[in-house]
């Protein structure tokens, strides 16, 4: 499993698609719940949770339950990310427990990846296994 990383409109899609050109990739926010367990990788993967979240109001631990059954499924699924537990604290419920989720599964997730990079600016450092860039 490879996770990427980072901001918003930091380019990582682009980053990913560049070091990755032979995957076939799958869109976390339109594809079927299922589809996750048999793609090469998949974008906005933050939005797919959401949606998961929505639909059956997961709670802390179907949310690791679900990144153990992904890892464990699809090892070599290729993650795309943005981090979305910086800044404020929303006041919204949903989206404190969205944030919270999100992490916790990205957590897991990229304990059991082989590699972990991070894209600022384009610019895409590896910060667990792979070359060090």
């Amino acid at each position: 499993m490879k996770m990427i990383i980072g901001g918003a409109y930091q380019g990582k899609l682009a980053y990913a698609k560049e070091q990755n050109p032979q995957v076939s990739w799958t869109d976390g926010e339109q594809c079927e719940k299922d589809d996750i367990f048999e793609a090469e990788g998949i974008f906005q993967f933050e939005k797919y949770i959401q949606r998961m979240i929505k639909k059956e109001d997961w709670s802390e631990q179907e949310a690791v339950s679900f990144a153990e059954k992904l890892a464990g499924s699809n090892p070599d699924l290729i993650i795309v990310t943005q981090e979305v537990g910086y800044g404020l604290v929303p006041v919204d419920a949903f989206e404190r427990k969205y944030r919270e989720l999100t992490g916790r599964i990205c957590t897991v997730l990229s304990a059991k990846s082989d590699q972990v990079d991070r894209v600022i600016c384009g610019i895409g450092m590896t910060i667990k296994g792979g070359d060090r860039k």
